[in-house]
């Protein structure tokens, strides 16, 4: 029902303020592009070509490599090294595209594998538009242009298209979105499938448990939770079933993986140091994302004033992400949106894509340092480890400022002129009903 001091306005002038966001957006996805252009039209050779080009992608070379010219990931007959490793979304989408690639060009593997990245391209960049869009809105009328940054953080343009990432961001941002505005089934919905989508999502469903315990919203969590659970179990059951070696490569493979680029483990093993650089990477990085996940859930309850969402979200993922035993340069577009949403102060998120930037350029020198034939041409280990402590550094200096906030919230810049949580949902507003702090 409607009071006389509301005001409903047409769907068309409520989407105004977002068109410039939307524009932008779409700029950014056409940068991305043409950062990859020395690549899609100069031939997707594989390595110096596209290290020395900055412009190497996942993208066209797994069209070949996953034998998605000729099967069907999951179902395909070949060695298990050699089945698709991600969750089902990012299979089917992939299957979706090869289907369409090879009657567009048939006979000409080649011209189906850039078909193949075109239009992935395509998607990628539709998702980056979406997530931007879905980002504004979560952010609220009052942070609205912080969206900017997932739009055009140097950092996003890069590494668009190296993979399939963008597509979890915006199922991510979508989810915000739903709890925001306490949809809590579609919530869930949009959860489970980016988890079915990207790994990383999952840490969310912690973030909002935490919360949950401070202000005793137990349905809405569980809810959403059950929803989450539902989809993924929806869209994995069949390929569990039908395709069982198939779809548990990305399990077996995330399992069995030792330490790989961008790590902060593989700086250990390459420097022999003691434990760090010579226990079992898994056990080093469970132990570690526990400690900092205890730590998290300590803040979160001990806290003078509950967290926001957004909050608890950017610290449970750069856990994930800085215990992790990869850490991709495509790993930025999962955390630039939250650690915007969490503080959008401009300098740390400066100097943090100031180090994306470095560790972008760095990887692909250092790989080309990896052969014989180009080592002249590319970086040593010391230079890399720059490259990779940088990240490390920079996203602890932006890890702190939010601890900083929420023990005074009185910092926050999101939180002025009375403004709680704008995307927290059922937690905005919502009074402390843990034991503690009645």
């Amino acid at each position: 029902m409607t009071t006389s001091t509301e005001v409903r306005f047409p769907l068309y002038t409520r989407a105004v303020p977002y068109l410039p966001l939307g524009l932008f957006a779409a700029l950014g996805a056409i940068l991305a592009y043409v950062q990859k252009l020395p690549c899609r039209t100069g031939g997707w050779n594989a390595g110096q070509t596209t290290y020395t080009n900055f412009c190497y992608t996942d993208i066209f070379p797994l069209y070949f490599a996953r034998q998605l010219a000729t099967q069907n990931p999951y179902f395909a007959n070949v060695p298990p090294d050699q089945h698709v490793e991600y969750p089902v979304v990012l299979g089917e989408v992939m299957q979706f595209f090869a289907l369409i690639a090879r009657r567009l060009a048939p006979g000409n593997e080649y011209e189906q594998g850039v078909w193949f990245y075109d239009l992935t391209v395509i998607l990628l960049g539709l998702c980056l538009v979406i997530g931007v869009l879905l980002m504004a809105a979560v952010a609220g009328p009052t942070r609205r242009w912080d969206a900017l940054w997932y739009a055009l953080a140097p950092g996003v343009i890069l590494a668009a298209y190296i993979n399939w990432d963008l597509i979890a961001g915006a199922l991510s941002m979508g989810f915000l979105l739903a709890w925001a505005r306490q949809k809590h089934v579609l919530a869930g919905v949009l959860l489970g499938l980016a988890i079915a989508t990207k790994f990383y999502p999952l840490m969310f469903i912690g973030a909002l448990f935490l919360l949950t315990v401070r202000t005793m919203k137990w349905r809405p969590f569980l809810v959403a939770a059950g929803s989450a659970g539902g989809a993924w179990l929806l869209v994995n059951l069949p390929f569990m079933i039908l395709a069982w070696d198939g779809w548990r490569r990305f399990y077996a493979f995330s399992s069995e993986r030792g330490v790989d680029w961008g790590s902060p483990w593989l700086f250990f093993q390459n420097k022999g140091w003691p434990v760090l650089g010579t226990t079992d990477v898994s056990i080093l990085g469970m132990v570690s994302l526990a400690i900092l996940c205890l730590g998290i859930a300590v803040l979160t309850v001990m806290a003078p004033q509950r967290p926001r969402l957004a909050q608890i979200c950017f610290l449970a993922l750069a856990a994930f992400m800085m215990t992790n035993k990869v850490w991709s340069p495509q790993f930025v577009l999962w955390l630039v949106p939250f650690a915007v949403l969490a503080r959008p102060n401009w300098k740390p998120l400066a100097l943090w894509q100031i180090a994306e930037i470095w560790y972008f350029m760095a990887i692909w020198l250092y790989l080309l340092y990896q052969d014989e034939a180009t080592k002249s041409l590319g970086i040593g280990d010391d230079t890399y480890f720059t490259a990779v402590w940088g990240r490390i550094i920079t996203i602890g200096i932006m890890m702190a400022f939010v601890v900083r906030d929420i023990l005074r919230p009185d910092k926050d810049v999101v939180r002025q002129a009375g403004i709680d949580d704008q995307g927290g949902g059922v937690f905005d507003r919502a009074p402390d009903r843990f034991p503690a702090f009645r």
